[in-house]
């Protein structure tokens, strides 16, 4: 049973029979006394190169009534030894991050010295700044500098959280952070009412913490004890995936296994979502207008998949236009048919309205609900919906279902968010709900193409022509960081993005297609120079023949790795490069990297040429990764490979000057 749909209207229901209140929970003011041996301690407990590591981090969480609303509180108090300087650059500044309603109140920070000195945090050093933007999501944090930081000192600090209108159910309490902790604790207090029918649960995943005890004014506390920092890695899992955590929420206690669980919830679904489907006249006038005359089931759905994206305005989209007034002055639909004759709608209108059309074409249509592996791997001997977030339109073809996603503006048709690929879905039904993985997209449909035509003078200037074209996956990502920027920060992205790899490189006449257009490949083409990209040498010129890898560093450069490999998604890149070398120069070395193909990895092939007349050089790369996920066991195996490649990508030819030519 869906807590939020359910409890809450439980729950305004209780508080508006409370008359009066029982007085909320008010954590301690006092600082707790500093242990003389942890003010002399000289070397961290839990990593031993460690630069700063937390003696306790401890977080109380509470649920409770104050007068007619309903809140959750949390008390944070965290005390850290630093032992080096660059702990003390790392721990000195303090961000406490919030987000909307949320308060943040009695915030309490000291410095204290070996020597016990103590130095107290002024009121006044206190801001507030905005710490991220994302979409029209703004994330500010309360901000200060603690005093006096420097290697040997512990510092500490509190505050307290307030979030109203929300309770501890499906709250995620992390036992790892950036340091070291020798002891992290949770303390919960639940809810408890008369007529309340729903108990506080947790699991903890990826981890072990102690057995619940119970302490006082209602408390029951975990712990979890020596716990190294969290450092991330490239192409790793999700966070959520590799570190110790516990998910917090409340339920009723049916004890169903979890394969009747999962009947029981996509029969839920299922309801509903029975009424978002409708199909009325207006619809199945839609429908065959847009099938026309496709006589395959696929060229029927495709069509009105492409109906749906091109006659529906999608009013989450930052390719819009609409503002936020604009948004908060549009009436909501309340079925397939609004949608279709006010002619815009949220993704989630557009969806359901190409279900009902698919519907009304005939075709069995069914709401299916996935997890997402960019935020976790789920694990369905969990039985609990908290997981599956997503949705996509299940269309049955023959005795196959296909998923689409029309409500999302730049995903393909034929293909689902990066993320919803690869998974099981649940697909709901009245009677049997049952899983169907979703298929996972080819390397060719997830494509970077790259082409320069280019050319090389005598002191080693490069300049020319470049094309880059980003197909799936590729120019979803590309499409939703560029579409709401203007244009000049879209090309102020474009040259950072080159001068990353070539700092000397000058970029002009930039051209950025295709960024809102759902259909066509996301495309970069602009003129570059790069002075000094060749290295002249006497009568030589040492040339590196693969302009789009020149300047990358390896995929993995540390020798060891704690988390596993994960790709997101297999992908293709495909590499043209056109030299005309200078006059008076010839190839020396005609030589290209070798080939390979890895099982259960990839392939990567290149092919170096020159024309007849000897003037110019063709250079091709193409390159496939279709692996995804590798135990970080194999990490010296797939470095050696990415190594290899990483070697090939910097191969060198050589030019050599010919006998008679001028400097």
């Amino acid at each position: 049973m869906n807590f939020y749909r359910f409890a809450v209207i439980i729950l305004m229901a209780l508080v508006c029979s409370i008359i009066a209140s029982a007085p909320a929970y008010a954590a301690g003011d006092d600082w707790r006394p500093i242990d003389p041996a942890n003010l002399a301690l000289k070397e961290p407990t839990v990593e031993p190169d460690a630069d700063a590591e937390a003696i306790f981090w401890e977080v109380r969480v509470m649920d409770e009534f104050n007068g007619n609303i309903v809140r959750m509180v949390l008390w944070h108090y965290i005390r850290i030894k630093v032992f080096t300087e660059r702990g003390k650059e790392s721990q000195s500044r303090i961000d406490i991050p919030y987000y909307g309603g949320d308060r943040i109140r009695d915030i309490a920070a000291r410095t204290i010295k070996p020597d016990g000195t103590i130095l107290e945090l002024g009121k006044d050093a206190i801001f507030d700044r905005t710490i991220a933007k994302v979409g029209r999501a703004k994330y500010n944090a309360k901000s200060f500098t603690l005093p006096g930081v420097e290697p040997g000192v512990i510092i500490e600090y509190r505050w307290k959280e307030e979030r109203n209108n929300e309770l501890a159910s499906y709250i995620r309490l992390r036992f790892q952070r950036d340091i070291p902790i020798q002891q992290i604790k949770y303390y919960l207090k639940p809810l408890s009412l008369p007529g309340f029918p729903f108990g506080m649960r947790s699991i903890t995943f990826h981890g072990q913490s102690t057995p619940f005890v119970k302490e006082k004014d209602g408390f029951y506390s975990t712990t979890m004890s020596k716990v190294p920092a969290f450092r991330e890695e490239p192409r790793m899992p999700p966070e959520y995936q590799v570190t110790p955590w516990m998910l917090v929420y409340y339920s009723e206690d049916k004890k169903l296994s979890p394969d009747k669980y999962w009947k029981g919830y996509g029969k839920e679904v299922y309801n509903d979502y029975k009424s978002s489907l409708k199909v009325n006249n207006d619809v199945k006038k839609a429908a065959a207008e847009a099938i026309g005359d496709a006589a395959t089931p696929d060229e029927k759905i495709e069509r009105l998949f492409r109906y749906c994206r091109s006659r529906i305005k999608n009013i989450n989209s930052d390719a819009s236009g609409l503002t936020a007034d604009d948004r908060a002055k549009l009436k909501d639909n309340n079925n397939p048919g609004d949608t279709l004759k006010r002619g815009m709608g949220t993704g989630f209108d557009i969806s359901m309205l190409f279900g009902a059309l698919a519907a009304a074409a005939g075709f069995d249509v069914r709401v299916a609900k996935l997890a997402d592996r960019s935020d976790v791997f789920v694990d369905f001997n969990f039985p609990d919906s908290y997981f599956l977030k997503t949705y996509d339109i299940a269309v049955k073809v023959g005795e196959e279902w296909r998923f689409c996603d029309p409500g999302s503006t730049y995903v393909p048709y034929g293909m689902l968010s990066w993320h919803e690929e690869g998974q099981q879905a649940l697909v709901s039904d009245p009677k049997e709900p049952f899983f169907v993985k979703t298929p996972l997209s080819p390397p060719e449909k997830s494509r970077e193409k790259r082409t320069a035509r280019l050319r090389l003078s005598e002191d080693g200037t490069l300049e020319g022509e470049v094309r880059i074209e980003y197909t799936g996956h590729l120019a979803i990502e590309k499409k939703n960081y560029n579409d709401e920027d203007s244009p000049e920060q879209r090309e102020g992205t474009l040259r950072d993005m080159v001068r990353a790899r070539m700092s000397t490189a000058e970029i002009s006449d930039m051209k950025i297609e295709n960024v809102t257009d759902p259909d066509k490949p996301f495309v970069y083409a602009y003129r570059v120079r790069v002075p000094g990209y060749a290295q002249r040498t006497g009568k030589r010129l040492f040339l590196q023949p693969a302009f789009f890898q020149k300047g990358a560093g390896p995929l993995f450069a540390t020798s060891e790795r704690k988390h596993d490999i994960y790709f997101r998604y297999p992908w293709s890149e495909e590499d043209t490069v056109i030299i005309e070398l200078p006059v008076g120069f010839s190839l020396d070395t005609p030589d290209a990297p070798p080939p390979f193909v890895v099982n259960n990895l990839g392939k990567y092939d290149v092919a170096l040429s020159i024309s007849k007349d000897g003037r110019t050089l063709v250079y091709t790369r193409a390159t496939e990764i279709t692996g995804m996920l590798f135990p970080s066991m194999a990490y010296p195996q797939l470095k050696q490979i990415f190594d290899v490649l990483h070697e090939r990508d910097n191969h060198t030819i050589t030019l050599k000057q010919e006998a008679g030519s001028s400097n």
